[in-house]
C-alpha cells in the first residue's frame, strides 16, 4: 500500500512540472507572435503611412510607360527647293530584351517566317547581350508587306517580337548625289556615348557628306510617350504623348538639274566634274563617277556587292572632287605665268623659241608637239600650250615664286568646304623637299612644275577655285555647298566670308583671261574644236593633258603609242578648266577625266556641254526663296536625345 501510495505522489509531481513546462513554452510562444505581430503592423504602418508616396510612385512607375520617340529626320533640298534626300516608311521586326529568355531559340523560330541571314544573326546576338535589356534589339528592317503579315500572324509563337513602323532614308537621285550627300548608316558603340536617341532600334546617323556634317541638325529632337501597360507589357492606352522637334532642313547650293546632266555626262567614265559660281564660290554640281546607291547602305549589302563595290578599281566610294590628287599639267600654266609676270622674269612679249625640246645637260625635255611652235610669246604659249615656252619661263621664276602664286590661288592647302575627307594636295617648294625627303632641288623639277607636272598634285576642287579666282577680277572666293539650314532650334550661324582681293596685278589677270579666251576660240587654239557658237554663250579655258607613265627615248624614236593602243591604266588623263560667259564670267568648270587620253579631245567637250547647260539653266540664279518663319517655341522640358 505505501509503495502505491508512493507511485502516485510521483505521478502528480511530474504533472505539475509537466503543467508548468507547457505553460513556460505557450507563454514564450504566444508572445513571439505578439512581438511578430507588432513588427508586422509596423513594418504595414511604415509603408502605408510613413512611405506610402514613395511605393505609389513605383507603382505607378510599373503600371506606366514612358517611351522615346524618335524625331523624323531633316530633309536635304538643292537651291531651287527640290527634294535630294527624305524620308520613307519602314517596317522593321524587333525583340524587345526583356520579354526573351533564350534570344537563339527565338531567331531559329524566327527564321522558319523570314529570312535572317548568318551575319544578321552574329549582329542579332551581339547587340542581345550588350544593349541595355529594356532597348529593343532591331532584327530586320525594310519589310515587305508579305513579310510583315507572316510576322504578324505568328505572333503568339514569338512573345517579345513585334512589328514597328519608323523612318529609313531615301535619296531619289541616289547616284548622281551619292558623294555629296554621303549616306546614313547604324550608330556604332563609339558614337553612341550615353545619349538614350542613338540606342533607338533603327536610328541612323551621317556617315559621310552633308550627311555627317550637319548631322546633329539633321537628327532633331526625341520626343515621348507614356503608355500604360498591363501586367504583361501589353499597351492598353497612351495617356500622354509629347511630339519631338524634326531635323532641320537643310538647303543646298546644288542645282539637281544641272547634277544629274553632269553625272549623266561622265557615265561610263572615271572622272570627276565642279562647277562654281565665280561671284561667291557656290558649288553648283558637283559629281565624281563611277558612283553607289547610298539607298544600299540602309537596305543592306550582300557580301558580293560590297567585295565587287570596294574593290572596283575605278573607286567609287571616293568623292574624286575632293580627294581624288591629280597633276594639274597644262591647267596650272597661267599660275606659272602669273608668278613670272609678277617677279617680271617675263613680260607680255618675251619670246623664246620652241624646236620641240629643250636641253638641260644631257637630258632633253620635249614639247608635247613634235617639231615644236617655233617663236612663242605669252599668250601663244597658253594658247597653244607650249612646253618649252613654261619650260624656260619656270626656270627663270624659280619654284618658290611658282609655290607662292600657287597657294594663293588655293592649291597645296585645304580650301575648308563643307564637306569631310577634303585633301590640301601638294605644292612642292625647296623647304618642302628637303624638309620631307633630305635632298636638294634640282632645276629639271622646277622645270617639270612649269608644266605643272613632277611632285604637284591637286583636286579638281582646287583647280576650279583657281579658274574661278583668275577671271573674277582676283577675288577670293571660299567654295560652299551649304545655302542655309532652316531649323526650330536657335543655331550659332556662320559669319559671312569676306571677299577679299589676291593681290594680282588686273593687267596680269587680264592676259591671262585673253589668253584663255583664245585657247577655245582662236582657230589655232588646243581647244578650238570644242568651241561655243551660240553668241552669248562662248566659253574661255584651257586644255590638259597628264603623262602617268615615262615615254622612253626608244618609244619616241618609233613613234610614240596612242592612247587607246595602251593599257587603261597607262592613258594620260585628260583635264581642262573653263568658264563662261566670256564677258562677266559667272561659271567656272574643271574636268578631269582618269585615263581618258588628251585633254582637248575628252575633257573640254564634256566642259562645253556643261558650261552651255549652266548659262541655259541659269543655275547660278538665286533659287527657291526661303520662306520667313518665326522659330518654333522650345518645349519648357528637356526632351530625351536633345544634345
Amino acid at each position: 500500500m505505501g509503495s502505491l501510495i508512493a507511485l502516485y505522489g510521483t505521478s502528480m509531481l511530474r504533472d505539475s512540472d509537466r503543467h508548468k513546462l507547457f505553460s513556460r513554452r505557450a507563454t514564450m510562444l504566444a508572445g513571439g507572435k505578439m512581438l511578430l505581430l507588432s513588427a508586422l503592423v509596423g513594418r504595414m504602418y511604415y509603408l502605408q503611412v510613413i512611405d506610402s508616396k514613395r511605393y505609389a510612385t513605383l507603382a505607378e512607375e510599373n503600371r506606366i510607360s514612358l517611351r522615346l520617340l524618335p524625331p523624323p529626320r531633316g530633309s536635304i533640298i538643292d537651291r531651287f527647293g527640290k527634294p535630294m534626300a527624305v524620308n520613307r516608311q519602314n517596317y522593321r521586326v524587333v525583340m524587345n530584351a526583356e520579354s526573351v529568355q533564350d534570344a537563339e531559340r527565338m531567331l531559329d523560330v524566327l527564321g522558319d517566317i523570314i529570312k535572317i541571314g548568318g551575319g544578321e544573326r552574329r549582329r542579332i546576338l551581339r547587340e542581345f547581350q550588350h544593349k541595355r535589356s529594356f532597348v529593343p534589339v532591331t532584327l530586320r528592317e525594310n519589310l515587305n508587306w508579305d513579310e510583315v503579315a507572316r510576322v504578324e500572324v505568328n505572333a503568339p509563337d514569338l512573345p517579345g517580337v513585334t512589328i514597328d513602323v519608323g523612318q529609313s532614308r531615301y535619296y531619289p537621285n541616289a547616284y548622281e548625289t551619292a558623294h555629296i550627300l554621303g549616306y546614313v548608316a547604324a550608330v556604332s558603340g563609339k558614337e553612341r556615348r550615353g545619349d538614350p536617341l542613338l540606342e533607338l532600334p533603327g536610328f541612323r546617323v551621317g556617315k559621310t557628306g552633308i550627311e555627317k556634317t550637319h548631322d546633329l541638325a539633321l537628327r532633331g529632337a526625341g520626343g515621348r510617350s507614356q503608355v500604360e501597360v498591363n501586367a504583361l507589357g501589353r499597351v492598353i492606352r497612351e495617356l500622354e504623348r509629347l511630339e519631338g522637334l524634326p531635323g532641320a532642313e537643310v538647303g543646298l547650293t546644288i542645282d539637281l538639274g544641272l547634277q544629274t546632266m553632269v553625272s549623266r555626262r561622265l557615265k561610263g567614265k572615271s572622272a570627276a566634274v565642279v562647277v562654281l559660281d565665280t561671284h561667291n564660290g557656290d558649288v553648283l554640281a558637283m559629281v565624281s563617277t563611277p558612283s553607289f546607291d547610298p539607298n544600299a547602305f540602309n537596305k543592306g549589302f550582300s557580301a558580293e556587292e560590297w567585295k565587287n563595290l570596294i574593290s572596283d578599281s575605278r573607286a567609287p566610294l571616293t568623292n574624286k572632287t575632293i580627294s581624288g590628287l591629280y597633276s594639274p599639267g597644262s591647267t596650272f600654266k597661267m599660275v606659272v605665268a602669273l608668278a613670272a609676270l609678277e617677279k617680271k622674269a617675263i613680260t607680255p612679249m618675251s619670246e623664246f623659241f620652241c624646236k620641240g625640246y629643250l636641253k638641260l645637260g644631257e637630258d632633253k625635255f620635249y614639247c608635247w608637239k613634235e617639231g615644236g611652235h617655233g617663236v612663242v610669246a605669252l599668250e601663244k604659249g597658253i594658247r597653244e600650250s607650249c612646253d618649252v615656252f613654261f619650260y624656260e619661263t619656270a626656270l627663270r621664276t624659280g619654284i618658290d615664286r611658282i609655290a607662292l602664286m600657287a597657294r594663293r590661288l588655293g592649291f597645296g592647302r585645304v580650301l575648308g568646304i563643307d564637306l569631310p575627307g577634303e585633301q590640301p594636295g601638294l605644292m612642292p617648294s625647296r623647304g618642302w623637299k628637303m624638309s620631307t625627303l633630305g635632298s636638294q632641288w634640282m632645276q629639271a623639277e622646277t622645270m617639270l612644275a612649269g608644266i605643272g607636272q613632277g611632285y604637284m598634285l591637286a583636286t579638281p576642287l582646287q583647280m576650279a577655285v583657281m579658274t574661278a579666282q583668275l577671271v573674277n577680277g582676283g577675288l577670293r572666293i571660299k567654295p560652299r555647298l551649304t545655302r542655309d539650314i532652316k531649323s526650330p532650334f536657335p543655331t550659332m550661324e556662320e559669319p559671312p566670308f569676306e571677299q577679299t582681293k589676291l593681290d594680282i596685278d588686273p593687267l596680269h589677270l587680264t592676259l591671262i583671261r585673253n589668253a584663255m579666251h583664245a585657247v577655245v576660240n582662236h582657230p589655232t587654239g588646243t581647244a578650238y574644236k570644242a568651241r561655243i557658237d551660240k553668241p552669248g554663250y562662248e566659253m574661255g579655258g584651257k586644255t590638259g593633258t597628264v603623262q602617268v607613265r615615262r615615254i622612253s627615248e626608244e618609244e619616241r624614236e618609233k613613234g610614240v603609242i596612242k592612247n587607246k593602243e595602251l593599257p587603261w591604266k597607262e592613258r594620260d588623263h585628260a583635264l581642262f578648266v573653263g568658264y563662261a560667259p566670256i564677258k562677266n564670267p559667272r561659271y567656272a568648270v574643271s574636268v578631269v577625266v582618269e585615263h581618258g587620253g588628251g585633254g582637248a579631245y575628252v575633257a573640254a567637250p564634256i566642259a562645253r556641254d556643261i558650261l552651255l547647260e549652266a548659262q541655259r539653266r541659269k543655275s547660278a540664279r538665286r533659287g527657291m526663296k526661303r520662306p520667313t518663319k518665326r522659330p518654333a517655341k522650345r518645349p519648357t522640358k528637356r526632351l530625351w536625345g536633345e544634345g
